[in-house]
């Protein structure tokens, strides 16, 4: 697999004139509008990048944008792939590892996900201060490859914090209090009934979804630099009223837009 990410890493090489980004954003479901954003712009469909593969779910455009934000080279990726998609969790974190290899120091992933801690609404973004992966498998089974890290990663910091408080401190910049939270991953795709939200709740999650984890822990992997962002986009089963649909989750993201939008521009204007 090794030999599959650094061909689609020197294949971004060959695309972006000799530009090196600094900093990585991995963009979750209804989130990919803040990569318009970025200037001087060169855009990558997923589909050219060798081993890389078409995105199926909605609100993931599939395209890695490389720009300028804030005077900051930035590499983003408008989507990602899904384990329940029917990928392995190898070609899952093949994004996060290009971009390791790229030279990227600095990674920011960010979910759409459901809100069980009562005091998260949604439309609200969490700065995710640790993760429960409770999808029962991890992107480092195999044999290890020295490549990328040591056979026994630690996870202790898995989401950095001088730069998880970096988000905190650009979003009362512009305005408004960025929560934090642990984020549980499942393997989805179906929602989770109301009673694993109970569960959830007790063994200390404050949200849930269906992605982040793998890229976290192979970016831990390769000693980089990682932060997280779940935006709230409904209510967990059994927490509120309404059936949850995948159409609303996309809605809320896009009403949380500018919001997310202006707290990634002033934390990469922060990194400098």
């Amino acid at each position: 697999m090794f030999k599959k990410v650094t061909e689609s890493a020197n294949y971004i090489k060959s695309k972006i004139e000799g530009r090196k980004p600094e900093v990585g954003i991995i963009l979750g479901s209804g989130l990919g509008e803040f990569a318009e954003r970025a200037e001087n712009k060169i855009e990558i469909d997923y589909n050219d990048i060798p081993h890389f593969h078409k995105t199926s779910v909605k609100g993931h455009k599939g395209k890695l944008i490389i720009g300028e934000i804030s005077g900051v080279e930035v590499a983003i990726f408008q989507g990602r792939f899904h384990a329940y998609e029917g990928h392995s969790l190898e070609t899952v974190v093949m994004p996060v590892r290009s971009l390791c290899l790229l030279g990227v120091k600095k990674v920011i992933i960010t979910n759409a996900a459901g809100g069980i801690n009562t005091a998260f609404k949604p439309g609200d973004l969490v700065c995710i201060s640790d993760h429960i992966n409770l999808t029962g498998t991890n992107p480092l089974i195999g044999k290890n490859n020295d490549e990328y890290g040591e056979r026994f990663p630690d996870m202790t910091e898995a989401y950095n914090k001088e730069l998880s408080n970096i988000l905190v401190e650009s979003a009362k910049e512009v305005g408004f209090e960025l929560k934090k939270g642990v984020y549980a991953a499942v393997s989805g795709p179906s929602y989770e009934t109301p009673a694993e939200i109970q569960m959830l709740k007790v063994i200390g999650a404050d949200m849930v979804g269906m992605s982040t984890f793998a890229e976290t822990i192979a970016a831990n992997h390769l000693g980089v630099k990682t932060a997280g962002i779940s935006c709230i986009t409904n209510l967990a089963a059994g927490l509120g009223q309404e059936k949850l649909y995948h159409d609303e989750v996309k809605e809320v993201a896009n009403l949380a837009m500018e919001k997310f939008t202006n707290l990634l521009t002033m934390t990469i204007k922060r990194l400098k």
